[in-house]
């Protein structure tokens, strides 16, 4: 039984140690890891608080999420023929992309417009395939908060890819003419209609009809502490 806490502990502090690295805050790493294996916040939290250990599968699927050596999440020691430190997870950089205020989203057009990359002063990597040009948003407002199934809240970095397609059931960041700021919705397009809508169904959908511009589709999600 002690040698089933201890290793309970152990795995608890390097995955914490992990979504530190990773730039998961303590608050919203329960939710990113549930999103990332599919299991409820409930079995997760009895991860980070050394209660349970993980199936082999969602090891793995953790150690890819994370982007840590999966041997060195589960027991702590390396897969490197030479290793001699107990600590070591292979890392290689993404390509990075520029994190945008909803304004400087709405005018986005190929890699820059009305203003210059040089003022961004925030770039999250990713290792995504992107098509076009790539940029972050961090979600604001509840209009993309779900009671169940997909929910993206407040306080979420989306990466959008402007040389996506964006078709029926996308997420997508969009500009109405009306409007100087980008919008985060899903692109519905029903009977030939097409609408942008929230996740959270308190929000009606947006009829669009030639007064709207899909600047990007969104390709990946990310929580990190500012």
């Amino acid at each position: 039984m002690v040698r089933t806490e201890k290793l309970r502990e152990e795995f608890a502090q390097r995955l914490a140690q992990a979504c530190k690295d990773a730039g998961l805050d303590e608050h919203g790493r329960g939710m990113a890891l549930s999103r990332a294996t599919g299991l409820s916040s409930k079995g997760v939290s009895k991860w980070l608080n050394a209660e349970s250990l993980p199936r082999p599968a969602v090891m793995a699927e953790l150690a890819k999420f994370l982007k840590v050596d999966p041997v060195w999440l589960q027991l702590g020691i390396t897969t490197g023929e030479n290793s001699n430190v107990s600590n070591f997870r292979p890392y290689t950089r993404g390509a990075t992309y520029p994190v945008l205020s909803k304004v400087q989203a709405g005018a986005w057009n190929e890699a820059i417009e009305a203003y210059s990359l040089k003022e961004i002063d925030l770039w999250l990597e990713s290792e995504a395939h992107i098509q076009g040009e790539g940029f972050w948003l961090l979600v604001d407002g509840d209009s993309m908060t779900a009671p169940m199934g997909l929910s993206i809240p407040e306080g979420t970095f989306v990466l959008f890819d402007t040389g996506k397609e964006a078709t029926n059931g996308k997420l997508v960041v969009a500009k109405l003419t009306d409007f100087n700021e980008a919008t985060f919705k899903k692109f519905v397009i029903d009977s030939g209609q097409k609408y942008l809508k929230g996740l959270n169904p308190a929000w009606p959908m947006v009829p669009i009809n030639g007064n709207c511009r899909i600047i990007g589709v969104a390709v990946e999600t990310k929580l990190r502490l500012l």
